[in-house]
C-alpha cells in the first residue's frame, strides 16, 4: 500500500535516485521534463484532432458563401428573310459573247434520226473549212475583234513533284535482292579473309554464329548495323567491324530502281582443331 502511493516522477524522489550521480548526463533532464512533455504532446494532438473534425464543415460554410457562377443567357437572333422576287420583274438577258475573229460554219455532231426526220442539207464542204472553222452554228467574223478564250484559264503545265522512297523493303519481297559483287560466295571468301578471331574468343574457346541485321542503301553502302543474336568474347564487334568496311553491294530493284532493303546474316566463328 505504501509503494502505490509513490511518485517516482517527483522531483524530491528524481534528487533521491540520481543523488551522487551525473545529473547532466541526460536522463535526469528526460524525466524531470516528461510530465511536461507529455502534457505538451497531448495538447497538440486534440488540436490536430479537432482541427480536421471541423475543417470539413469550415470548408462547406466557405463554399456556401461564395457566389454561384451565373447562368449565360442565350439570345436567339432572329435573320430577316430576303426580299421576294418581283414575278413582274424580267431576269436580265444573257450576255452575248463577241463576234469570233474568224469565220466559223456550222459543222454540228451527227446525230442519229429515224428516216422520216431526215432532212436532206449540203454537208460542209472542205474548201468551206480551209476558211473557215468548224461551229456549232454558221457566224460571221470580225477580223479587228479580240481573241477571246472561252475555257478556264490555268496555270500551265507543272513539272511533277519528286517523291524520293525511303520505305526499308524486306529482302524476300522485291523484285530483285541485293547481292555482293560476285555473289554470295565471294562475300564468304571475303569474310574468311578479313575475320580476325577476337583473343579473348580463343582463350575461352568461343564458337558458334553471330546473327546480324543491316540496311542495303540505293548506293549499295550498308548501314543501320545490329547484333540480332550475340555470341560474346569480341565476336559480335568483331562481326560489325567487317560490315563497315564491306565493299559496297548491289543495290535491291523494285518497280525498275534501286531501293533501301533490310538485309539478314549470320557470320560464323569456329576454331580450326
Amino acid at each position: 500500500m505504501l509503494g502505490s502511493k509513490i511518485d517516482l516522477l517527483k522531483r524530491e524522489w528524481l534528487d533521491v535516485v540520481f543523488a551522487n550521480k551525473n545529473k547532466s548526463y541526460g536522463a535526469y533532464e528526460l524525466r524531470s521534463t516528461s510530465g511536461a512533455n507529455t502534457t505538451k504532446a497531448l495538447l497538440i494532438a486534440s488540436t490536430i484532432f479537432v482541427v480536421a473534425f471541423v475543417s470539413p464543415k469550415i470548408f462547406s460554410l466557405i463554399k456556401g458563401s461564395l457566389p454561384e457562377d451565373k447562368e449565360i443567357k442565350q439570345v436567339e437572333v432572329v435573320v430577316a428573310p430576303p426580299p421576294p422576287v418581283n414575278p413582274d420583274t424580267p431576269p436580265p438577258p444573257p450576255v452575248e459573247p463577241p463576234p469570233p475573229k474568224q469565220d466559223q460554219v456550222k459543222f454540228p455532231p451527227p446525230i442519229v434520226k429515224p428516216d422520216n426526220e431526215v432532212v436532206d442539207k449540203e454537208p460542209v464542204q472542205i474548201e468551206d473549212l480551209k476558211k473557215a472553222d468548224p461551229g456549232q452554228k454558221t457566224i460571221a467574223g470580225d477580223p479587228d475583234a479580240d481573241i477571246v478564250i472561252a475555257g478556264p484559264v490555268g496555270d500551265g503545265p507543272k513539272q511533277a513533284a519528286v517523291v524520293e522512297d525511303t520505305k526499308v523493303y524486306d529482302f524476300v519481297s522485291i523484285e530483285k535482292q541485293p547481292d555482293f559483287p560476285g555473289g554470295m560466295d565471294k562475300f564468304y571468301a571475303y569474310l574468311k579473309k578479313t575475320v580476325r578471331y577476337p583473343a579473348m574468343a580463343q582463350e575461352n574457346n568461343i564458337q558458334g554464329k553471330v546473327f546480324l541485321s543491316f540496311v542495303v542503301e540505293k548506293n549499295g553502302e550498308l548501314t543501320d548495323i545490329k547484333v540480332e543474336r550475340k555470341l560474346g568474347g569480341g565476336t559480335d564487334e568483331e562481326a560489325i567491324r567487317v560490315l563497315k568496311i564491306s565493299p559496297r553491294w548491289t543495290p535491291g530493284i523494285q518497280n525498275g530502281k534501286p531501293v533501301r532493303v533490310k538485309y539478314n546474316i549470320p557470320i560464323s566463328f569456329t576454331l580450326s582443331q
